[in-house]
């Protein structure tokens, strides 16, 4: 039996074929696309257009990968990027370009609907997140209040994934996990927040499609697609979900215990929970999952940024970025860096900067820097890491994707301030991973009524043992007296202004 992921990201489009007899990827084609160019600052649009032909491209090399296994695929499942707004008129055409997830011109909306409900933390109590530039709610009231033409004619609300998943089957639905990244749903009861759609605009309701169970399919492939494609049937589609979700379900997160962290230019903690998750302070997003259960996440926005920064300041290359780190004890000779370099979403700083701190004689040397930088992004982390502790999530072991989890002495760095073992896995497909298993899943609901999602991606998503990375007592005990001089470092220097 074999699975199609698609894994429909910011920059490209990934789609892979699991064979899950072997648990093996056994094809797979990528397409990349940009930003629509000229816009003005904090403006991030794409043409959708560029993600169905990605798309299409992508599964028809796919296709053509696996020869006459083609017509053992069963599903497909799609994998988008979250928060994006995409509005169809009334014969489903596209009114504009979709704002993204990157896009941060909605900063006045985001005040006007906070502002409407009371503050932050009265909006949290109803719907279980505060408002973000990002989201998709202040797209829509953006929208709305700047082009007031385009939005008379939106018929259709729709995310990334969704409308992937519209032009696949012709179907039009919201499942939990992506929609409670809109700002729109309450994610306790995983219903529409009807105060907040009423606020945006009465008619709000009838513009978004069904919302339901992640556990279902959408529908059958198109007949157009399974022609072009030709495939002798037509693919189940699966409900799919956002890129966070499908990368929990790539990376076995789908039990209590198991938390993945990424170690991307940007860093994600997100935990498996069996209850929802709502942070009265709002740092910890109270996401669903794609499995009907709930992914509190944490996002912070220096990560490989601070490693890739000061490798370019000394000329190093990767290797010898990794072989000076390894050089320098924990602690940096005292050095501690604040890595926020691009401002930082968690904590909220987003005004925020940079600072090494506690430079001597003795560890001003590029080493040290190097060793500095990495252990202030993964103490970064570590701060969304204790957020999720205090609201109940206890990591048993966390699972490290991104181009910073290829580095040994950054593993064993992160085992020892997050005082749990650390181990990648022995694919790094992620989403796209998940969303084929995804698939998979359905599939086999479908089919069989009843089957264990964990059992059913053990022989698949596989811990490398060999980079698995055990907390040292002694140095994680060290690590604790430097998170408590990074953690105070940053409350004082944001409370006096400074950063």
């Amino acid at each position: 039996m074999l699975y199609i992921g698609i894994d429909s990201g910011t920059q490209s489009t990934k789609s892979i074929v699991v064979d899950l007899a072997s648990g093996q990827i056994i094809a797979s084609a990528q397409k990349t696309y940009g930003f629509i160019p000229g816009l003005p600052p904090g403006h991030m649009e794409q043409d959708p257009q560029v993600w169905l032909d990605a798309v299409d491209a992508t599964i028809q090399a796919c296709v053509q990968q696996v020869g006459p296994r083609k017509n053992e695929l069963r599903a497909i499942g799609v994998s988008g990027q979250q928060h994006g707004l995409v509005v169809l008129n009334d014969v489903n055409e596209v009114v504009r370009p979709a704002k993204l997830w990157c896009d941060t011109s909605t900063a006045q909306q985001c005040d006007e609907i906070i502002e409407e409900f009371g503050g932050s933390a009265a909006l949290i109590k109803l719907v279980g997140n505060t408002m973000l530039p990002g989201w998709t709610a202040p797209k829509i009231l953006w929208l709305k209040e700047n082009e007031p033409d385009n939005y008379a004619s939106v018929r259709s609300v729709l995310l990334p994934h969704d409308y992937i998943n519209f032009w696949l089957t012709g179907e039009k639905r919201m499942e939990y996990g992506d929609a409670s990244g809109t700002g729109l749903m309450e994610v306790r009861s995983r219903r529409w927040c009807e105060p907040v759609l009423e606020f945006i605009d009465p008619g709000l309701h009838d513009k978004l499609p069904s919302l339901g169970s992640s556990r279902q399919a959408v529908g059958l492939l198109r007949e157009n697609l399974r022609q072009k494609w030709g495939l002798e049937v037509s693919p189940v589609i699966s409900a799919g979900g956002g890129d966070n979700m499908m990368g929990a379900i790539g990376t076995g997160n789908v039990q209590p215990g198991v938390v993945t962290a990424s170690l991307g230019t940007s860093g994600t903690i997100y935990a498996y929970s069996t209850e929802p998750i709502v942070d009265p302070e709002g740092e910890v997003a109270a996401f669903c999952d794609s499995t009907d259960k709930w992914l509190p996440l944490v996002c912070t926005m220096n990560v490989t940024v601070a490693t890739e920064q000061t490798r370019k300041l000394f000329g190093w290359d990767v290797q010898t970025l990794n072989q000076q780190v390894e050089t320098i004890p924990a602690g940096a000779g005292g050095l501690i860096f604040l890595p926020y370099l691009t401002g930082e979403r968690t904590p909220n700083l987003p005004n925020g900067s940079g600072v090494f701190h506690g430079l001597t004689a003795a560890n001003m040397t590029p080493a040290h820097f190097g060793r500095a930088a990495m252990e202030g992004a993964t103490l970064g982390l570590a701060y969304g890491l204790n957020r999720c502790r205090s609201l109940g999530i206890r990591p048993a072991e966390i699972r490290l994707t991104g181009g910073g989890s290829k580095s040994r002495v950054w593993r064993q760095i992160c085992a020892d301030v997050f005082r749990v073992p650390v181990v990648c896995l022995t694919t790094a497909e992620g989403a796209a991973l998940g969303a084929a298993l995804h698939g998979a899943w359905i599939d086999q609901l479908i089919n069989r009524k009843s089957v264990n999602l964990a059992d059913l991606l053990r022989p698949v998503v596989m811990p490398d043992e060999n980079s698995r990375a055990l907390p040292n007592p002694a140095t994680a005990e060290q690590y604790q007296e430097v998170y408590t001089r990074f953690k105070g470092l940053t409350q004082r220097l944001a409370s006096g202004g400074y950063l």
